[in-house]
């Protein structure tokens, strides 16, 4: 069976403590799509960990890591991300990368860097990680496949050099930089070769006869819907799919094999760079749900930006879900909202005067209002309790209330960072 965790929102829902945790019970676990733009945080026993690339069942023994087609591969962060776990006691995991991803080059984070600084005051608030530019040379078709470190020398270097020829007048004309080196480049991919080889793989293949075999694959999605390129808050989005549906695309798997999609929902809102964020909320109330939030506070888990902040936005989250097509959502860090009195709930959008709930285009979502619900906190801590029954009746209602106005089933509640602290309905 297949199932996909995907986020509803901006990123950072809590994804990757509920891969780890749904990855107990599965053979593969894939990241199907994105780069080191941005990573899951994930507690465990052997500590805390922001994996960036690798997918999140890298901690347990049983389980086949795979880094699909659709990944915006960073070799070295990739190769850094598997010392830096099993430096801290973690196993070598059991890593297959797909022969048909891309890599980020790396002029692709440099041209990222320099384009930033470029529109100064108009950029998208980009991490610099040379996401935009690599995944434009794939759709433009100059990007480099890891099947191709492994063609003929002259062949590879053909194309570093028709490569190069284009990158270079814009470095040049655009940015006033040094152009690329061929030879240093082709040096920097043979490197990249020696570091990739032993994991080199059709994954696409592998998937397809796992499949047959009947195994459990888990689909590993980074951001959420509102970051999507076609149905998120274009332009501020990342330039990938984040949906599930690009699961099978970016993994190489039928689309009709999805069977479960879980889409992860934060009990608050929580944004890095910049768009619309109609719930958000700021000073000393953003301030202290950024403090309490997440783990060890809300700041970004690549860039450690300090996280927008805002309250529990439901036409956002029914429309993330609605587009993610969403089986099962997953409530995250409901412990984080005990300190409230009263917590404030988006239920609707004031745009020039007219109150909708469906999530608009971009236009009309900078002119949006949120229009609030108060619901009595519960002014307890949450953490520990293992049955929805034994909830406070406050934060029962709250769950119940959000669950009604996403029209979406809340199976799975998390009330802490670790992967024991879930609660099934």
């Amino acid at each position: 069976m297949v199932k996909a965790i995907v986020g509803a929102n901006w990123g950072d829902e809590g994804k990757g403590k509920m891969t780890d945790m749904l990855a107990m019970d599965a053979d593969i676990v894939v990241r199907f799509q994105g780069g080191a733009n941005a990573g899951h945080t994930i507690v465990n026993n052997y500590g805390k960990f922001a994996l960036h690339t690798l997918p999140s069942g890298v901690f347990y023994d049983h389980i086949t890591n795979i880094v699909g087609n659709g990944v915006a591969l960073n070799i070295p962060v990739l190769f850094n991300e598997i010392k830096d776990i099993t430096s801290k006691g973690v196993k070598m995991p059991k890593l297959l990368i797909s022969n048909r991803a891309q890599m980020v080059m790396p002029y692709h984070i440099d041209f990222d860097t320099y384009e930033e600084a470029r529109l100064a005051g108009k950029s998208f608030g980009s991490t610099k990680s040379g996401i935009a530019p690599f995944y434009s040379d794939k759709y433009a078709k100059i990007g480099f496949q890891v099947s191709e470190l492994f063609d003929d020398e002259e062949v590879l270097r053909e194309k570093i050099s028709r490569v190069c020829t284009i990158k270079n007048v814009i470095l040049n004309d655009l940015y006033g930089k040094p152009s690329i080196d061929e030879d240093g480049l082709y040096d920097t991919l043979m490197e990249y070769k020696e570091m990739v080889e032993p994991y080199v793989a059709d994954t696409s293949l592998f998937l397809w006869n796992a499949i047959r075999d009947g195994k459990n694959i888990l689909l590993e999605g980074q951001l959420g819907s509102l970051k999507d390129p076609d149905h998120g808050i274009y332009p501020m989005v990342t330039s990938s799919s984040t949906l599930a549906a690009y699961g099978a695309i970016g993994a190489g798997i039928p689309p009709y094999e999805i069977k479960q999609i879980v889409t992860v929902c934060k009990a608050y809102s929580s944004a890095v760079g910049a768009g619309a964020f109609v719930s958000e909320i700021f000073g000393d109330e953003a301030d202290e749900l950024r403090r309490r939030g997440g783990d060890g506070g809300e700041y970004g888990a690549t860039t450690g930006r300090p996280r927008r902040m805002g309250w529990f936005d439901c036409v956002a989250s029914k429309y993330g879900c609605r587009i993610q097509g969403t089986t099962d959502v997953a409530f995250t860090v409901l412990d984080v909202l005990g300190y409230l009195d009263e917590i404030p709930v988006c239920v609707g959008y004031d745009i020039d005067g007219k109150v909708t709930t469906d999530f608009p285009t971009t236009g009309l979502l900078e002119k949006a209002k949120p229009v609030l619900k108060v619901l009595p906190g519960w002014k307890c801590d949450i953490r520990g309790i293992r049955k929805y029954e034994d909830l406070p009746e406050n934060c029962r209602n709250y769950i119940e209330f959000i669950e009604k106005e996403i029209g979406f089933p809340i199976t799975m509640v998390s009330n802490g960072p670790s992967r024991d602290d879930i609660i099934y309905r």
